[in-house]
């Protein structure tokens, strides 16, 4: 084990002189709301607990090269831990920078200490810090210009946590700017909070130094454990080809990071998915937990060739689990995890024809939707029935007529002509708002069939970027209605985000218009039957209709 010797650092001493990078091979900014309120939290309590210091976290780096700027010799250092506190400190940073009024004397000369740490006088490309991931280079511009767009602009989840942590730092600034000055907050920044830093010089010891803080205590998402274990297992390799390897290891890691970035919870799903993909020995009950998954992956990567297909496999499960949470329309067949292992089975047999996985992902969604939409059952229905074929799937490589005769025994307790039946005269509004979407946009797509036409994207992917409460619309308004007739399926319409909470408690023939117009078949459909008086008889024939049609929806 190599020796260890931290240092213990202010933030100001820890930036000073150092110019920091984020690898590709680790994770991009992941940090949400919760995290960045504690943050402040601390600070403002450090303020309050006068001149006591107080201990922010570890941070593990490893030193690359030294640059010369003017007569300084600047650390280029490679963050191996902890880049989620500093890359918000430095953001925060920034967002005192372009608060501080340059007309005063005294915080024009703050400004301009701050704006020579973030961004090297000497040359503009020389940053404090360089972020990976950020393809669009939001941090990089913020840190330069001070601008940034709007979060909802990113197309990562990453790229929208790091936005959204902008405005934050920036209200924080501010309020720190409307109960006085800046300068005690940038003054505590830099002298009260502390850390303990690892720097070194060798990669390997890097990962020997962050199982040895794993084993502390120290709080590490269950994925990157996996990785420090990987990484340190091929540093210990005894091959030739070492280097080889672990550079083949970064490239992977970078690739699975750069993905897991996109969506939420990616992480946690893509390491129990392809733990529990990868069990050889037996079909397993149920998805692994997280522990069990590392442990698991760490068993099977004994070799420098284990080790890249361990690492490899990671990434093509990432990758399937990506596809599916990237189609927002399936949202409602998605939300049970042993489904989801499923479809990212399927997903991962490349040696299926395009029309033959078709066919089986849609004979998966109908079976799905009816078990957890229609029927309305929760999580632990069926869960050792989907496991046990989503290990088949992969490996077993059992044919497509297998697959299909598998998917029709756990649909089989789930007749359709009985899902039909829990849905007419039921609730169908609340607490199943994604299922009502799916559903309407099943009924939406046929509609263009029907009538020959090209179905038109648009309109739904701004109904899938909105929440479903601005897109889900009663004809019979709800202050209105009986309660036993306004959500049933045949009163409610989904129509484009906003324009239900224009139309509100109108009476129904007054809607027909913004229906009509609304470039929506299904809401058009609804207009077309509001010449007459919209009560239970009308609603009772749109939802026999519409129950008619999703009998043959979604049989097998």
């Amino acid at each position: 084990m190599p020796s260890i010797h931290p240092q213990y650092l202010t933030f100001g001493n820890l930036v000073n002189k150092r110019l920091l990078r984020i690898p590709d091979y680790q994770r991009a900014y992941s940090w949400g709301r919760e995290q960045r309120q504690d943050l402040f939290s601390d600070i403002e309590k450090t303020h309050q607990n006068g001149g006591a210091e107080h201990y922010m976290a570890t941070m593990v780096t490893l030193s690359k090269s030294t640059k010369l700027i003017g007569t300084d010799e600047h650390q280029i250092s490679e963050v191996v831990d902890g880049q989620q506190r500093v890359t918000t400190l430095i953001l925060l940073l920034k967002a005192i920078e372009k608060m501080l009024d340059t007309s005063n004397r005294s915080e024009a000369r703050m400004a301009k200490e701050l704006a020579d740490l973030l961004v090297k006088p000497e040359t503009d490309a020389l940053l404090l810090l360089q972020t990976n991931h950020d393809t669009s280079h939001f941090f990089a511009n913020y840190l330069r210009n001070g601008e940034y767009p709007e979060a909802a602009d990113a197309k990562t989840l990453a790229n929208r946590e790091l936005l959204r942590a902008m405005a934050e730092c920036e209200s924080f600034a501010e309020s720190w700017k409307a109960s006085g000055s800046l300068a005690p907050l940038l003054t505590l920044l830099k002298n009260r909070l502390t850390f303990v830093l690892h720097e070194i010089e060798d990669e390997s010891a890097a990962y020997t130094i962050f199982e040895v803080l794993n084993s502390r205590g120290l709080e590490v998402s269950f994925l990157d454990r996996l990785k420090s274990s990987l990484m340190g297992a091929a540093y210990e390799l005894k091959v030739g080809n070492k280097m080889e390897v672990i550079d083949e290891l970064h490239r992977v890691w970078a690739d699975i990071y750069r993905c897991i970035g996109l969506r939420q919870g990616m992480d946690t799903e893509a390491l129990r998915f392809a733990a529990t993909l990868r069990v050889v020995a037996r079909s397993p009950s149920k998805p692994l937990g997280e522990k069990e998954a590392v442990d698991s992956l760490k068993q099977d990567a004994t070799t420098a060739k284990k080790i890249v297909e361990v690492a490899k496999w990671l990434l093509k499960v990432t990758q399937a689990c990506d596809t599916l949470k990237a189609n927002r329309r399936i949202n409602a067949v998605t939300r049970i995890s042993q489904a989801r292992l499923l479809a990212a089975a399927l997903n991962l047999r490349s040696d299926l024809e395009k029309k033959e996985r078709d066919n089986l992902f849609r004979l998966w969604e109908n079976v799905t939707f009816r078990i957890y939409g229609m029927y309305g059952n929760d999580a632990r229905t069926r869960v050792g029935d989907y496991v046990r074929l989503a290990w088949e799937v992969v490996n077993e490589k059992i044919g497509v007529q297998e697959i299909a005769r598998g998917l029709k025994e756990i649909g089989s307790e789930f007749p359709i002509d009985k899902a039909v039946e829990k849905l007419r005269n039921a609730d169908f509004y609340s607490d199943v708002s994604e299922e009502l979407r799916y559903f309407m946009f099943r009924y939406e797509e046929q509609l263009a069939r029907e009538q020959g036409q090209n179905f038109l994207s648009e309109q739904w992917e701004r109904i899938w970027e909105a929440s479903a409460a601005d897109s889900i619309e009663h004809i019979w308004a709800q202050s209105k209605a009986p309660v036993s007739q306004v959500h049933r399926p045949g009163n409610l319409v989904l129509l484009p985000p906003g324009l239900n909470s224009q139309l509100q408690a109108l009476d129904p023939k007054k809607k027909a218009d913004a229906y009509t117009k609304s470039g929506l078949l299904i809401a058009q459909q609804v207009a077309s039957m509001l010449k007459k008086r919209w009560k239970r008889p009308a609603i009772d024939k749109r939802e026999t209709m519409l129950l008619d049609w999703a009998k043959s929806e979604w049989s097998d």
